[in-house]
């Protein structure tokens, strides 16, 4: 049988609660007990020695060690203590004889049958030794069932000072009436135990019941999100852990729904993604091949089919990178490398974006060579990126203003562009897989937000952060740093090349310098300016675009 974490609670806390009624009952049995017994010992040896007294007082004479006292006066007394007390009062000589009694307890048949004339004489010995004696005893047999008895010498003193103990007094109490008493006691702990235990079951069960409440909510909660639905909410009713518990999971419910939104969304903007590029290239393919696309115009489609297969690559490239993200399998290959080197080789990827909206490239015209240690391949993944999204939000005519500052500790670099912005509440977002900050928006329409992502994570494993910062309708700025690890004093052989717009041609950049020369060495003269599309190989291979308006120059 299914048993809840409800009736658990309760069935522990019940089982404490009667453990300590059965505990405390019992302690309190005993002590009552041990204080009942104390009390009428006290009561016995007071009322034995009130006798004794009384039989000192009524010595009459005393002849050849033979005392004779007052019985009439004694028997007045006993019968006195006797009915004061419920007890019974023997007086008895020194061998023992009783030779006065009064019984006000109301014995057995068996009892009266029992009585001696004398007791036991090691008894009457022993408290004529001791000078007192306390003890549950049945006398020897005298009773027919031990009795909490009281016995002391009875002591008279001559006229020449002489003590002289004549015989002995005892004074008996029946137990009955402390089993009555203890079981009155019992019976009234009982019931006093049966209501407070009620009480205190019922107190549990509901605070029971209430601090599991808020755990019953989080199991049909987990079941409704096994089932994909994720509005379900855990109400919080207190402020302990329990209550830290259900804020904790309805965060973990937000991030869930969160998470499962954008994996709709990204799965939708994949598939998108896959489809456009394919129906595409299928398309011209089949023009060409059954003669649809005319020959003169084959070479224009080709080239359209070659950019979506580039789109297809770029889109596996990034799948790739978040398996390897998600596997833990994405490792750095550290090497030495000229940061700004790599920001030219990134720029220059978006040459005829940057011509077409007519983009001022602003910060890069006194840049010197800043080496670190890194992945290469990572860091331009990393500039790519992010370059790529300056330009496209950058307004036509606006500009993006690149800087890469060295310091003993790290190398900052910050890409700052002009456009919308992004609005503050996406700004904390905007690093989050699967984010697209607005995606109505035609600019940011096929992405599928991993970008940004992927640039943290990159730079994370370099050890260093990135942020973002924007003002709407202003400016957005990406800025990321990785720890400066480099030997300062090598001297490496670089490339120095400085890139700015040409003013007579806005939105056009070109190299102003382009010097191999070694590190401390002084430059011996600067080279004349050429168009951006003149300079390494590298730089061509990485700009399609460049590319081809090299070719078509060299056709000319």
């Amino acid at each position: 049988m299914h048993k809840t974490l409800f009736k658990k609670y309760l069935s522990v806390i019940s089982v404490i609660i009667l453990i300590s009624f059965v505990c405390m009952g019992t302690i309190m049995v005993v002590f009552v007990s041990r204080y009942w017994h104390m009390e009428q010992r006290n009561l016995l040896l007071q009322n034995a020695q009130g006798v004794a007294n009384v039989a000192t007082k009524s010595l009459l004479n005393e002849k050849d060690n033979t005392f004779t006292i007052d019985g009439e006066r004694m028997e007045e007394f006993v019968s006195a203590f006797s009915e004061n007390i419920n007890a019974c009062i023997l007086v008895t000589d020194i061998n023992g004889k009783i030779v006065m009694c009064h019984n006000s307890i109301q014995l057995n048949a068996n009892e009266s049958d029992a009585k001696q004339p004398s007791l036991d004489k090691a008894l009457v010995n022993q408290v004529i030794r001791d000078g007192q004696y306390y003890g549950t005893t049945d006398l020897g047999g005298y009773f027919a069932e031990d009795y909490c008895v009281v016995g002391v010498p009875i002591v008279v003193t001559s006229e020449n000072g002489i003590q002289t103990t004549i015989g002995t007094t005892f004074a008996a109490s029946s137990l009955a009436f402390v089993t009555g008493f203890r079981a009155e006691v019992v019976k009234m702990f009982f019931l006093a135990g049966i209501a407070a235990f009620l009480v205190a079951f019922g107190v549990t069960w509901l605070y029971s019941y209430k601090m599991t409440r808020p755990l019953r909510s989080m199991c049909e909660a987990t079941k409704s999100f096994a089932m994909g639905d994720f509005s379900v909410r855990v109400p919080v009713f207190s402020d302990d852990e329990i209550g830290e518990l259900a804020k904790a999971f309805n965060q973990m419910a937000e991030t869930l729904a969160s998470s499962e939104s954008m994996n709709r969304n990204f799965i939708a903007n994949v598939s998108h993604e896959l489809k456009t590029p394919m129906t595409t290239i299928s398309g011209f393919i089949d023009g060409i091949i059954d003669g649809t696309i005319p020959p003169e115009k084959q070479n224009y489609y080709l080239g359209i089919v070659s950019q979506e297969v580039k789109r297809l690559s770029r889109l596996v490239k990034t799948m790739l990178d978040l398996s390897r993200i998600d596997s833990g399998k994405m490792v750095l290959r550290s090497a030495r490398f000229d940061i700004s080197n790599t920001i030219f080789v990134a720029l220059l990827s978006f040459e005829s974006q940057i011509e077409e909206k007519k983009i001022e490239i602003r910060g890069l015209e006194d840049c010197e060579p800043i080496f670190v240690n890194g992945d290469p391949d990572m860091i331009h993944q990393v500039l790519y990126n992010l370059l790529e999204n300056a330009v496209k939000f950058t307004n036509e005519g606006g500009y993006i203003e690149i800087h890469a500052l060295e310091t003993p500790e790290r190398v900052t670099v910050s890409i700052r562009n002009s456009g919308p912005g992004i609005p503050p509440d996406d700004v904390k977002m905007i690093f989050d897989r699967f984010y697209k900050t607005d995606k109505s928006r035609s600019q940011d329409k096929n992405g599928m937000g991993l970008g940004l992502y992927i640039v943290k994570t990159m730079v994370q494993l370099h050890g260093g952060e990135i942020r973002a910062e924007s003002v709407e309708n202003d400016y957005t700025l990406f800025e990321f740093w990785i720890p400066n690890t480099g030997d300062k004093g090598d001297k490496k052989k670089t490339v120095k090349t400085i890139i700015k717009n040409k003013a007579e041609k806005p939105g056009t950049v070109e190299v102003v310098e382009s010097i191999e020369r070694i590190e401390g060495e002084p430059v011996d003269k600067v080279p004349e300016a050429v168009e951006i599309v003149d300079v390494t190989d590298s730089a061509v291979e990485t700009s399609p675009d460049a590319a081809r308006k090299r070719e078509g120059k060299k056709g000319k």
